[in-house]
């Protein structure tokens, strides 16, 4: 890194952005100490292997394993930047649990010196960065100016976050300026997209909005699809026909809404202006939980047409093609139809080795056994089933896997026993 700075970093927490971002600043040349919890986490990424799935990860983690520029620790250490990307979910109020962010911030303050850097990346209500700093205050002799508190929200895709970590433009929002100029600094060092500066609260409340615009443009595509189903008219192609106009842009729709940031976030707004005070995120929100049980009905519906069906779910996590199952709409389909009792379910899930207690089939099983095929995650290895083997079928599309076959009539009535587009 010549002529750059090379930093200490620590990164607490190595799930799904603190991996990536631990790895891509180890290639940059910094040194970094990495924090997990989880023991098998930490013994794998120390062997060289991501514990998540992520294109290319595996190659980055073994290569600042071996450069000895990355390294995973149950404990902080001593560093010139602390990064915080632990979880920040709902709990059952849906009220934001800041405790994760609590325990880190505490878990750093030992290792803490004059000058440092501590970057919150967690997703996180307004106020959350000045929260931190207060608590290094309550727990060390340091005050802000003393060290540097900002927040840095990460604003990557699942699948594709090696890149986007590089090259997507980055908010930096420090609780003053002389936090912002060091968070600055700091990115520098390894982001290629434009650095935009502001506070901390504005930064805190643009990851919010971001998620919570995206939940209310996916809740009106999931609105039309239910009510496409009254008029006999198939979504996908309404929509196709409605996006030629220049200035129309609708999502496609889902089986619902999933993953830690679009399905929680908007929940942090709504908490931090108080319920009735954020009427469109939070009718958003019902539309796109409500999702999940409309598609419930519909595999009943056509269940209820056979005398013992076999249903196959194919598709468990959040989005196609990634391993992670929080928020999971499709999870939760699968778990409902399963305590309803109408039939055998089977799941097809090629991205994790286990699902609750439901066992896992392989598509080839699926294809023989079931009679109703529930696709409920758009995976690459679904796209690739050939129309044949669903010919016999009753099909139930929420997510257009089939829309590439041919053999599939997509104009077929949403409620026809052929194919249902839900």
């Amino acid at each position: 890194m010549k002529g750059i700075r090379s930093y200490d970093v620590c990164v607490v927490g190595l799930g799904y952005i603190g991996l990536p971002t631990a790895a891509v600043l180890a290639s940059r040349g910094h040194r970094v100490h990495g924090v997990e919890v989880r023991e098998q986490a930490r013994e794998t990424i120390n062997t060289g292997r991501a514990h998540i799935i992520e294109p290319d990860l595996d190659m980055l983690v073994r290569s600042g394993i071996e450069s000895q520029r990355l390294r995973a620790h149950a404990e902080p250490k001593p560093s010139d930047v602390f990064i915080l990307c632990v979880p920040t979910p709902i709990d059952g109020e849906r009220r934001a649990d800041l405790e994760y962010v609590r325990q880190a911030a505490i878990s750093i303050c030992p290792h803490l010196k004059h000058g440092d850097l501590v970057i919150l990346e967690s997703t996180s209500p307004p106020g959350t960065t000045e929260m931190i700093a207060r608590l290094v205050t309550e727990h060390t002799s340091l005050r802000p100016g003393d060290v540097h508190f900002a927040h840095a929200p990460e604003r990557v895709l699942p699948g594709n976050i090696l890149h986007e970590v590089v090259h997507n433009d980055r908010i930096i929002g420090g609780i003053d300026d002389e936090s912002t100029l060091a968070a600055r600094t700091f990115f520098e060092t390894f982001v290629r997209g434009e650095l935009i500066e502001c506070h901390c609260r504005t930064a805190e409340l643009a990851k919010l909005v971001e998620n919570a615009s995206r939940d209310v443009q996916i809740a009106f595509a999931n609105e039309l699809s239910m009510l496409c189903d009254r008029f006999d008219v198939d979504p996908l192609q309404l929509i196709e026909i409605a996006n030629r106009h220049p200035r129309v842009n609708i999502l496609q729709p889902g089986c619902g809404v999933g993953g830690h940031c679009i399905a929680v976030d908007p929940y942090f707004i709504i908490d931090a202006v108080g319920e009735g005070n954020a009427p469109l995120i939070e009718t958003a929100r019902r539309v796109n939980r409500h999702k999940p049980h409309w598609v419930v009905e519909k595999v009943k519906a056509a269940a209820s047409k056979l005398r013992q069906p076999v249903i196959a779910c194919f598709g468990a996590t959040y989005k196609p093609d990634i391993d992670d199952l929080r928020e999971s709409p499709a999870r939760e389909i699968i778990n409902e139809l399963r305590a309803a009792e109408i039939g055998r379910i089977l799941v097809v899930e090629p991205n994790v080795d286990s699902l609750d207690d439901h066992p896992l089939v392989s598509i080839d099983q699926a294809r023989r056994e079931a009679d109703i095929f529930v696709f409920l995650v758009g995976h690459r290895a679904f796209r690739k089933i050939a129309p044949a083997q669903l010919a016999e079928k009753m099909v139930i599309d929420t997510c257009g896997a089939t829309t590439a076959h041919h053999g599939l009539r997509r104009e077929a009535a949403p409620s026809s026993d052929r194919l249902a587009v839900a």
